[in-house]
């Protein structure tokens, strides 16, 4: 069978949490468009505190595809944290990269006045995989990614 969206464990090189089992990104149920994602440790966020949680997971995607990484509503809603860039983007070039294999950061911040504890196992966002459009006149600026998370080979 040909793949052509999923998620995966990135090597072993490059995890974060080498230790653990990976749960892979799963639907909550059949009508679900997000994938859950889930925490690998235990963290406290204190109030305007943020954290990289580190999943150990990498998508793979069709070359016209992109994973977007939303906040849990409940999580936002009931505990005020966020997505400390809004909404992520995972480009199908960053799966398997040389900086980090395509290990997908989450960075949740605390907005609200209470610390939050977010349990190991607990789910921290979910992801979408959408198709994306490019302009007639589509230029880029590198032919290749080289770089890992948060980079555009800067």
């Amino acid at each position: 069978m040909k793949k052509t969206r999923g998620f995966e464990t990135v090597e072993n090189t490059f995890r974060k949490h080498g230790e653990l089992s990976i749960q892979l990104p799963i639907r909550g149920d059949g009508g679900s468009a997000g994938y859950d994602f889930f925490s690998n440790e235990t963290i406290t966020l204190e109030p305007r505190d943020k954290h990289l949680f580190w999943t150990d997971v990498k998508a793979y995607m069709l070359a016209d595809e992109v994973l977007e990484v939303y906040i849990r509503s409940s999580l936002g809603v009931k505990h005020l944290l966020a997505l400390a860039n809004g909404t992520g983007i995972i480009d199908s070039s960053y799966y398997g990269n040389p900086g980090n294999d395509g290990n997908i950061g989450i960075c949740l911040v605390n907005c609200g006045s209470e610390p939050v504890v977010i349990e190991k196992g607990e789910r921290i966002a979910q992801g979408i995989f959408k198709k994306y459009l490019v302009a007639d006149d589509d230029q880029v600026l590198h032919q290749q990614r080289e770089g890992g998370f948060g980079s555009s080979n800067r």
